[in-house]
This record gives C-alpha cells, structure tokens and sequence, in this order.
C-alpha cells in the first residue's frame, strides 16, 4: 500500500470514528414562545396589556444526553425563562441548570431544579398554574420577603444547589428525593430544603404525594416551612378529570388549597376547567375561591390558539391575584375583599 491510499485509509477510519462518536451524543435546542392579550380587573382597579407565558412560561432551553457505555448516560440541561411581550431585561438559566448520571438505578441530577412537592401542583392543575387561569399554588404561606430566611419563599418552584435522585419507573412507581443546600456561611440548616415525592403511573391513572421542608427565619431561631400535597388524574377516554389537595404550615400559618378539574378533548383541541379554594386555616374570613375555564385550537402540533377566563371571590381579608408569569404585565391592585376577573387570548409555539 503506497503512502498516498495509507493516508486515504486513515481519513476514512477517522470520519468513521467520528460518525459513531457524534451518533451517541446529542445536544437539542428547544423553546415556547407564549403571548397574550390580557385583561385583569379587580374592584379597585383594571389593566390590559401584553402577557407573556398564558399556557406555558416562555422559556429557551438546550439539553444534551452522551451514551457513556455499558447502560450509564450522562446528560445536561440549561433553560431560561423569555419574557415574550418585552423582550426581558436579561437572560440567564433560572428555570434548569442541571448536570446529570443516568442508567439503570435511576437518575442523579445536581444543580437548579424545580422541588418534588411543586411538581403536582403544576401537574395536577388543568392549567398548569401559569396564566389567569392557574390556582397560584407556590408560596402559600408566604414569599422570600415575607418567609423570611428562605432562598425562595415557603414552598417555591425551583430550587437552586439541590442533590437529586430520581428512580428508575418500576412497574409504574416513580420517585425523587431532593436535598438543597443552603450555603449560609453561619449556618448548615439556614435557606436549606428537603422534599420527597412518589407516585403510580399505569394507563389512565396518575396519582402521586409529596412532602418538603424549607428552613427559614435566622440562625438562632430557625422556622420550619412544610408543603405537602396529593393529587390525582384519569383518564376516561376523552376526559380527564383530576384532583389537587395542598396544604403549607409554617411560622404560625396554614394556607390549604382544594382543587377539582378537568382536560377534555374537543374538537381540535382540549377544553380546560377548574375550580379551587384556597384556606387560611389561621386567619378569619380570608379564605378565595377561584374558577377558571379555557380552551385551546391546535393549529399545528406545535402551535396552539387559547382563551381563558378566570374568576375570583376573595372573603373580606382576602386578597389573592393571579398566576400571571409576565415580567410587563402586572397584576392590578387588589384590596382585600375584592373580587376580581382576568381573561386572555393568545397564541402558542413550541420548538
């Protein structure tokens, strides 16, 4: 073999190696952009404007899995959220920010995540707890400002330096323990979260409970903020009706929420309805009822028309607002005692 058909053989084994090395590693580029017409009216005040996020939050995402061989992958996920309507004032992965092992013993996930016991409030709410529609189900007891200590509030979405283990389904069960930690300077426990969540998921059915602890309040005197809840859905052909019951103590504080709702297939798209009540088990007449009903028109498997509008009754020391997700949009002033009614069309686009 004379030296030029040697180099020719080389080459080729090297795009070889090359091909079977980028076929067991991908990386996907992946997004919603979501915007709406919204108006949100409460008796002390009015506004309509541009919101973004009324299905689902804007987001723009990449994520990564490579087959390290012998059944163990590993994988990566950074996502961000987009303010659709403004443009936002900045873009950084606060949705996900996540390194991972997979394989056969389940997942090891480390980084900024969303908490265990969050996951069935949005998934076990027809609306996803974003837009008017959403039952509002975070930080019930109270925000960073108000549960103080907290990284994020009493019980919040995501939470940031978390160990995650998620199990392998087996047989239907599924599961995830997650540790957050702190990083106080002074203190070990201070800003820390535990949460733990299982669940069965067979055909129709999907029933699933979680439980957390968020450590709050200062170093020589710490408050522990728990969030627990249990949800359910089936599947009856078309309908899928469903079941969210919440509750957060804390810091003397007990805010419970009961929801009923439903997803239905109709025509091109799904009809949305729910109707929950949120509690406030330690203060008198402060408790809000709240219905929603909407529906989407698939245009496309990626792009969905929707309208939603949504209804709340606040008791006379009540005065709860809506899930809105938008950085422009704000929610209109809201007495306490006051009713209020939010409604939207918008469009939404997925890749």
């Amino acid at each position: 073999m004379n030296s030029m058909s040697k180099k020719i053989v080389a080459l080729a084994a090297l795009v070889a190696a090359s091909g079977a090395y980028a076929q067991s590693s991908t990386v996907t580029l992946f997004g919603v952009m979501d915007a709406s017409i919204a108006h949100l009216s409460s008796d002390t005040n009015d506004i309509t404007g541009l919101s973004s996020g009324g299905l689902s939050s804007s987001r723009l995402g990449f994520r990564g899995v490579e087959d390290l061989g012998g059944g163990l992958k590993a994988g990566f996920w950074m996502e961000g959220g987009i303010a659709t309507d403004n443009g936002g004032s900045g873009f950084k992965f606060d949705r996900r920010s996540t390194v991972s092992l997979m394989g056969g013993f389940g997942e090891l996930r480390l980084g900024r995540d969303k908490t265990p016991s969050y996951l069935n409030i949005e998934t076990f709410d027809p609306f996803g707890d974003v837009g008017v529609g959403g039952v509002n189900g975070a930080n019930l007891v109270g925000s960073a400002s108000s549960a103080a200590g907290t990284p994020e509030g009493s019980a919040p979405k995501r939470v940031s330096n978390s160990v995650n283990y998620l199990t392998p389904k087996l047989g239907g069960f599924y599961g995830q323990l997650q540790h957050g930690f702190g990083e106080k300077a002074d203190s070990n426990r201070l800003a820390s979260s535990t949460a733990l969540r299982v669940g069965y998921e067979n055909g129709p059915l999907n029933v699933a409970a979680a439980y957390g602890v968020t450590r709050g309040g200062k170093v020589d005197q710490g408050v522990n903020y728990k969030a627990a809840n249990i949800g359910a859905s089936y599947k009856f052909g078309d309908i899928q009706p469903m079941v969210l019951l919440a509750t957060e103590r804390g810091n003397d504080r007990r805010v419970d929420v009961y929801l009923i709702g439903a997803k239905m297939k109709l025509g091109a798209g799904e009809l949305r309805a729910a109707y929950s009540q949120t509690n406030d088990k330690k203060a008198h007449d402060a408790d809000t009822q709240r219905f929603a009903v909407g529906y989407g028109y698939n245009l496309s498997k990626r792009t969905q028309l929707y309208a939603t509008i949504s209804h709340i009754k606040n008791d006379r020391n009540a005065k709860r607002g809506f899930a809105v997700s938008s950085s422009s949009l704000a929610n209109p002033t809201i007495a306490s005692g006051d009713n209020a009614t939010g409604y939207e069309f918008g469009v939404r686009h997925t890749f």
